[in-house]
């Protein structure tokens, strides 16, 4: 018994690990979703071009979800979420940089080149919120893999966020609106991920990976 007890703390630990990784990133972009400005303007530039300032370390954290989540289940198709992850980072980096930093300081100066900026930042990020996407739906599709069914419906939730992310941002509603369903979808997923593996007459062909985390 006392055994059993070591065995499952480390487990629950874990657990709540990847629980906090995946859910505190969407949630936090939430909650500066609420303040966003909805429009760059004179009297909003400071707090446009400081937020996006702050939020420089927390739009990257995003892609945790589904590298953890795919890697889980199959590490050589977590190298391709692990791709997919660098490339929205990097991407949605340069949306942060040129259309929110840079934007929010050339207000601050008169508004000249802010146009440009904008325009940098919506080519630049397309590459960057389809990454996202796609590494949602792998992640999505290998978790349903592991558990079955009871993963669909975060699954469902989080490709649906993932794919208004694309042009959503965090504004207030819709953008607010998308994170949350993130935090939902990749919590559910992650939670389906930690559970034990489904049994069917396809488990037996099952990666080693997968069936050594569902016995962990």
């Amino acid at each position: 018994m006392p055994a059993a007890a070591a065995h499952s703390s480390p487990s629950r630990s874990r657990t709540a690990a990847v629980l906090v990784a995946v859910a505190l990133p969407p949630l936090a972009l939430a909650a500066a979703g609420l303040s966003h400005p909805s429009q760059l303007t004179d009297a909003t530039a400071m707090h446009w071009r400081d937020m996006h300032i702050a939020l420089l370390p927390v739009f990257p954290l995003l892609a945790i979800a589904p590298i953890l989540l795919a890697r889980r289940h199959d590490r050589r198709l977590g190298i391709l979420a692990v791709v997919l992850g660098f490339a929205y980072a990097v991407c949605y980096q340069a949306l942060d940089i040129l259309a929110g930093i840079a934007a929010g300081a050339l207000k601050l100066e008169g508004g000249q080149g802010v146009t440009t900026m904008y325009a940098l930042a919506d080519g630049i990020v397309v590459t960057g919120v389809w990454s996202y996407v796609a590494a949602t739906v792998l992640a999505s599709a290998l978790v349903i893999r592991h558990a079955g069914l009871p993963a669909l419906p975060g699954s469902v939730i989080a490709v649906v966020a993932a794919v208004s992310f694309v042009d959503s941002h965090i504004f207030f509603p819709r953008g607010v609106i998308t994170m949350l369903g993130l935090a939902i979808g990749w919590t559910w997923l992650a939670l389906a991920s930690c559970g034990p593996a489904r049994r069917g007459p396809g488990r037996p062909g099952a990666p080693a990976t997968d069936r050594a985390e569902a016995a962990a």
